[in-house]
């Protein structure tokens, strides 16, 4: 698992940026129950991976951030 600071990649977050909304979309109309509160407790262990790592790891804009204030 990552620790500290992570490396951005501008073509990853173009991806993030421009394809999240059509996949959504998409997943909502064939998946039921998708995007609904409580559905991340059929996933435990992914649920407690994010938690960690987004304790654990940081960004560049939370950098600009800490500069700011």
């Amino acid at each position: 698992m990552k620790v500290g600071f992570r490396k951005p990649s501008v073509s990853r977050s173009i991806k993030a940026r421009t394809t999240g909304r059509a996949k959504r979309a998409v997943k909502r109309s064939i998946v039921p129950f998708y995007g609904h509160k409580g559905m991340g407790l059929l996933h435990p262990l992914k649920a407690a991976y994010g938690w960690v790592y987004r304790r654990i790891s940081f960004g560049w804009r939370a950098l600009l951030n800490m500069f700011r204030k």
